[in-house]
């Protein structure tokens, strides 16, 4: 479980009873089926003993536990599962603030450039080229978002990394798809206000106050 082996002490289970715990008995034990599809019957074995052991029969609750390695990957999955759910809805939300976010100054950009847009329609421009350029737009701010949080990230886990024993490894892959997706994301929730500002009239837009 990612204890220090070096840090063990063995010693004769009298004297660890009476001279180092100060109890009457051993309160762990461990024991080794012979192979693993008798696991279960290895358990069901010990339950027997320890139940006569403690003198336990009838509707008596047990007083001892007992786990075998599947019961601690399955305790250790379930946690690490709740964890990523968690993670995952506080990202969740995140990302739908920061959509948001990138949709209302992109609409903000398109109100206040009406009249630029306009010029460049009435100049040649072609509505795909204004589309394009506010979906540019929108895609460098989704990146410079991921910039940041990335170096934020970093930060994170490397100070973890010096106060902890956790060990920071950085995977290229997931930075990889981490831009990826603030790219998609860009264009995603980009791509309302730039079709907005792609289908301004020319005449309506040199108007604009």
């Amino acid at each position: 479980m990612g204890g220090d082996q070096d840090d063990v002490i063995l010693a004769p289970s009298t004297t660890m009873l009476d001279r180092l715990k100060g109890g009457q008995y051993i309160d762990m034990n461990y024991v080794c089926a012979i192979s693993r599809d008798q696991m279960y019957a290895t358990q069901q074995e010990l339950t027997t003993i320890l139940l006569a052991a403690h003198h336990l029969s009838g509707n008596a609750e047990d007083d001892f536990q007992i786990r075998n390695q599947a019961d601690i990957i399955d305790m250790a999955s379930a946690t690490t599962k709740t964890l990523t759910l968690l993670l995952g809805s506080i990202a969740t939300v995140s990302l739908i603030v920061g959509d948001i976010g990138i949709m209302n100054i992109m609409l903000v950009s398109v109100t206040e450039r009406t009249r630029e847009i306009g010029i460049r329609l009435s100049v040649g421009a072609r509505s795909k080229d204004i589309l394009a350029q506010f979906l540019a737009e929108s895609v460098v701010l989704g990146l410079i978002g991921g910039i940041v949080g990335t170096i934020l990230a970093f930060a994170v886990a490397f100070l973890m990394a010096r106060v902890s024993t956790f060990t920071l490894q950085i995977s290229p892959l997931v930075i990889l798809l981490a831009f990826s997706f603030t790219a998609f994301v860009g264009i995603f929730f980009g791509f309302y206000p730039a079709r907005k500002a792609a289908v301004l009239n020319p005449i309506d837009a040199l108007h604009y106050e």
